[in-house]
């Protein structure tokens, strides 16, 4: 179960506890959690997180085929989720990753500031 983020706070659901998120939601924010969080910065969850900050060391013409890599790589573990699309919108070494998913038929799409 995920618990609901605005602005880095969890947001109460009213009654004295915190608001869940569920079906799409849920699965939305363990991409953004799985494709933020840096691959290898948790030592007994290597292999959890992405290597998408590692992007802007790359020649700007390889990024795109390498951001795909990482995203399929990141979201592995993730059941029932499959990459459609992944693309990235560069503005000198930053830019913006757009992701688009299907998770059991609902296509779902998540960016991020790489």
């Amino acid at each position: 179960m995920e618990w609901k983020l605005t602005d880095g706070d969890y947001v109460p659901d009213g009654t004295g506890g915190l608001t869940a998120l569920s079906g799409g939601e849920e699965v939305l924010a363990r991409v953004l959690y799985r494709l933020t969080a840096r691959r290898g910065a948790l030592p007994f969850l290597p292999q959890l997180g992405s290597r998408l900050y590692q992007l802007g060391r790359e020649r700007p013409s390889a990024r795109q085929a390498l951001a795909t890599q990482y995203v399929a790589e990141a979201l592995r573990a993730e059941p029932n989720l499959t990459v459609q699309s992944v693309e990235l919108d560069q503005a000198g070494d930053t830019g913006t990753l757009t992701v688009r998913l299907d998770w059991k038929g609902e296509a779902l799409t998540v960016q991020v500031r790489v």
